[in-house]
This record gives C-alpha cells, structure tokens and sequence, in this order.
C-alpha cells in the first residue's frame, strides 16, 4: 500500500485546532511555539481561544492550518519514529496546504512557512479593494462547464468590458470553484442556474483567491520565495497548478507564484498521485474536507484523516 500525506487549504480552521496535540505531545506544542516565534505573535493562542473572526482572516488561517498540519507531523515523528520519507510516496496540499506539504517534506523549515504564509494571507487580502472581488461554488458542475459558464460572465452586459472571472479550485466530484470580479461571479452563477447547474452559490470568503486578480500577491511571494531558504523535498510534492511532481527548488518556487493566480487541479491532483500507486490518502492537520473529497476523487483508495492525538495514535498502531 503506498501513502500519500495530503495538507488541508483555508476553510478548515477552527477555534480550539491543535490544543489537544499540544497538550499531548511535545514536539507538537513545539511546532505551536515556533510559529508564534517567527510571526511574533501568540498565533496559538488565537488558535485555541478566538475569535473565530480573528482566525478566519487569512493572514492568520494560512500559518494557523499550516501549523496544525506540522504538529501531527512532528508528533507522528516523535512519538512512533514515523519517517516520511520512509513511509510515504508523495506529499500534495490544496493551496495554502502545498506549503504545508513541502514543510513536512524537509523542503522549508517551519519559520520560513509561518512567514510566507503570513505574507501571502496579507497579500492576497491587499491585491484588489474590499468588496470588489467574489467566489463562487458551482455544485454538479465539471470543469469544462464551469470555464464555459465563466467565458459566458466575463463581459459587462452594459459596457461590454471583460471582467475576470475563472475556474480557482477543481475539486473533483462536480465541485468547482469561480472567483474573480464580484459583479462577474454573479453573472456566471446566474448563467449557471440558467444552464441547470445544481447548485450555484457565493461563498463567505474575503477575496478572490486564484485568478488573475491576485498579479500582485504572486509578485509578492515571487520576491519573497526568491530569498527564502528552499531545499529539495525528502519526498516528491504532486503542485496544485501542474498535477505533476515537482522536487527541483528552482521548480517549485516558481509552481508556488504561479499558484497565487492558477487553478488548484485538486481533482487531477489526486487522479495523479493514484495512477502513481498511491492507494492510501492520509489528511494531515485540521478538518477532514480532503478526506470527504477523496471518497469521490478516488473511490477506491482508502481515505483517513489525522487530526487529534487519538488520530495520531490509532494511525500508529495501524503501521
């Protein structure tokens, strides 16, 4: 049976993620103190108290998850000598979660992922003004449809001026995510129902994340990813934006600017890390939103998700 660690993206924060493992585990309590050392911020505490509003801003989901995901990793290390480079075959994560993944894999140490996904949440909420850009999920609804659905929305009916507006996220199983100009996403999910799409509807997040309206957050990471420290990953990373593996430095810098502005291919994502031989998906960090994807990405693979230190310790038994 060959693994595949896949790290959760924004949405699947929480108040109260990640005490239980601190409260357990050292090594995962010390994955808690050096993220708040590197952003000079108690992130934990606003981890484990609130308010939740806090915790959903996106400078603080993107370290806050990324952090989660490491604490299982570190615990699954120290506490059963669990080597991931020994144990599994490819590492994969869904937008922010690729740093996550290229962490756990030894390509950036755990500072550097706080700090870049502190600049990345806040540059990506700075890229366009509040309030003018939207996503959108279309439900029942594949990708060539959804990309159509979006062509059909971009051209403001009154000024015949195009508007973005594109495919963010294919997440498999008729889940495909828009995002682009808020009146433009309207359009597209009025089209949508137009065209009996299920279910067409806008989602509560801060900015338009993945299309071309985020130029200048990718500019941003493009100069920071540039002076980061960034080694090749202990195990390939499956990237969002090519559905490959990816483990030359220079390559992965390069996939993660592209990223801030492409599609995450989820869906080919996981249909990849299969068709390599990857039959166990394990979901590492808070949230099990990949594991309920997984049961119609890949049916016939077996899907868990660790997130608890009861998780951590039944996944070790079970080696």
């Amino acid at each position: 049976m060959a693994t595949a660690f896949v790290f959760p993206g924004q949405g699947s924060q929480a108040v109260g993620m990640g005490r239980d493992l601190a409260e357990a585990f050292p090594a995962a309590r010390h994955v808690f103190q050096e993220v708040d050392d590197a952003l000079s911020q108690k992130l934990s505490k606003l981890m484990w108290e609130g308010p939740q509003e806090e915790l959903t801003l996106t400078a603080n989901a993107q370290p806050a998850l990324m952090a989660h995901s490491l604490a299982v990793v570190r615990a699954l290390e120290a506490e059963g000598g669990f080597v991931l480079a020994e144990r599994v075959a490819l590492v994969a994560g869904h937008s922010l979660g690729e740093y996550s993944a290229l962490t756990a894999a030894g390509a950036f140490d755990i500072a550097t992922a706080a700090r870049l996904l502190r600049l990345r949440g806040e540059a990506m909420q700075k890229a366009t003004p509040a309030g003018t850009g939207a996503m959108a999920a279309l439900l029942g609804a594949e990708l060539e449809q959804a990309r159509a659905i979006c062509e059909k929305a971009a051209a403001d009916p009154e000024t015949g001026v195009a508007e973005v507006v594109e495919a963010a996220n294919d997440n498999g199983g008729g889940q495909v995510v828009i995002s682009g100009a808020k009146a433009a996403v309207e359009r597209a999910i009025e089209i949508a129902k137009a065209e009996g799409v299920k279910r067409a509807m806008l989602l509560p997040v801060s900015a338009p994340f993945h299309c071309a309206l985020m130029a200048p957050a990718a500019d941003a990471m493009a100069e920071a990813l540039a002076k980061a420290e960034l080694r090749a990953p202990l195990v390939p990373v499956v990237a969002n934006v090519t559905a490959a593996k990816a483990s030359e430095p220079a390559e992965i810098r390069d996939l993660l600017v592209r990223q801030v502005t492409g599609t995450v291919r989820w869906r080919e994502c996981v249909a990849a890390m299969a068709a390599m031989g990857c039959d166990r998906f394990v979901e590492t960090g808070a949230g099990k939103v990949l594991t309920g994807l997984m049961k119609r990405n890949a049916p016939e693979a077996t899907a868990l998700a660790i997130g608890s230190p009861a998780d951590v310790e039944a996944f070790l038994k079970s080696l």
